[in-house]
């Protein structure tokens, strides 16, 4: 409760002197507030009297010597069991004040000396916490501001609305007419660090509520791939690699269809292989000049032997290598092209879901046992070479 006096003195028409004190007083509702005399003790012969109101309304009354000590409630009922008169010093309590117990009330006295006082009251309600929310309706992905609004219901006079930025007023908005309701806008930086409130104050209290940034203004997050897309992307890449393997497979058993008739062409057709007349015959590897292996034969006559030399080089040799077949006034050479017969197995791509891992995985195996199982029931080699269908 706050409470201000002013005083001043003056004559009445018959001389009397006449002391005007004044007072405004501010309480919250719900509190007691007392209008004090200012007086030790009432004389015996002294009147008091109480009045409320543009009407001068009669609300108490007190004669010490008749002992009489009334309170009087106005017709709308606002003072109904609200007042109580101090008998010793006339002074008057209103409990549990409400807004429509602001006004102004007269006090005067008479008697020996005369004298009136005026108090100004007011009386504002209790107020509320001002709430922050989000101004925009959906997160922002790329604006660098975030849009805040703080925003209160009053139904009490003088009520004035603040955003602070520490102890700095950023902006205000004050309303004098009873229930309005305030609200008052606010954009700030996702990354300030500046610490922001609201404020909702009247003369005599006030409500804070401090801003939580990192709550209210947040990027939107990368939203959930649903289970349906995931589904259809791993039977779209498991159909993929289905084809793949299923291609691959018959490539696979061409080539070794291919492979098996180059060895049957080669059996029947052993040019190569004939040196007849032949006392010493010599198959190298040669790198650069430097020999590596080398086999002999000695015979008389050699008829259709075949020869063959293995070697092992890394797939990132740079060496020179050729493969020489010569006898004594001649030779024939072949030179290894390294990169055209030796290479490495492509890596398979890996599946970037697990889902699409598993689900091509098995469809894979399942294709893969099923076209070699078909490859093995309709071909068969002998020994001969030959191919024989069922």
């Amino acid at each position: 409760m706050s409470r201000t006096t002013t005083q001043s003195i003056s004559y009445n028409a018959s001389g009397s002197l006449t002391f005007v004190f004044g007072d405004s007083v501010s309480v919250m509702e719900g509190d007691s507030v007392t209008l004090n005399t200012d007086v030790t003790e009432i004389h015996k012969d002294d009147d008091i009297l109480w009045k409320y109101g543009a009407e001068k309304s009669l609300i108490a009354k007190m004669n010490k010597k008749k002992q009489n000590f009334s309170t009087f409630d106005v017709p709308d009922g606002r003072f109904r069991d609200r007042l109580k008169l101090d008998h010793q010093t006339g002074s008057l309590t209103i409990t549990h004040t409400t807004t429509e117990h602001t006004g102004v009330y007269q006090l005067e006295i008479s008697g020996a000396k005369k004298s009136s006082k005026t108090f100004n009251v007011s009386v504002y309600a209790r107020l509320p916490v001002p709430v922050i929310i989000s101004n925009s309706s959906q997160c922002s992905s790329s604006s660098s501001n975030c849009s805040l609004v703080c925003s209160s219901v009053v139904n009490v006079s003088d009520a004035t609305l603040s955003w602070y930025a520490g102890i700095s007023v950023l902006s205000s908005i004050s309303v004098c007419d009873l229930s309005i309701s305030l609200s008052l806008p606010l954009e700030v930086e996702y990354q300030d660090k500046n610490t922001y409130s609201c404020v909702l104050n009247n003369p005599i209290s006030n409500q804070t509520t401090h801003l939580d940034i990192n709550t209210l203004c947040h990027t939107c997050a990368v939203p959930p791939v649903s289970v349906s897309l995931i589904e259809l992307i791993s039977v779209a890449v498991g159909s993929l690699l289905i084809v793949v393997a299923v291609i691959g497979i018959f490539c696979l058993c061409r080539k070794r269809k291919k492979s098996v008739q180059t060895q049957e062409k080669d059996m029947n057709n052993s040019a190569l292989c004939k040196p007849t007349r032949r006392k010493k015959l010599v198959c190298l590897f040669l790198s650069s000049s430097v020999t590596l292996h080398n086999v002999l034969h000695h015979h008389q006559i050699v008829h259709c032997i075949s020869l063959s030399l293995p070697l092992e080089v890394e797939y990132q040799d740079k060496n020179t290598y050729s493969c020489v077949l010569n006898n004594p006034i001649s030779n024939q050479t072949t030179h290894l092209d390294i990169n055209t017969l030796c290479h490495t197995c492509a890596v398979p791509p890996v599946s970037v879901s697990l889902i699409v891992l598993i689900s091509a995985g098995s469809l894979m195996i399942v294709a893969g046992f099923w076209i070699f199982w078909i490859c093995r029931k309709r071909r068969t080699i002998d020994k001969e070479g030959k191919y024989y269908r069922f």
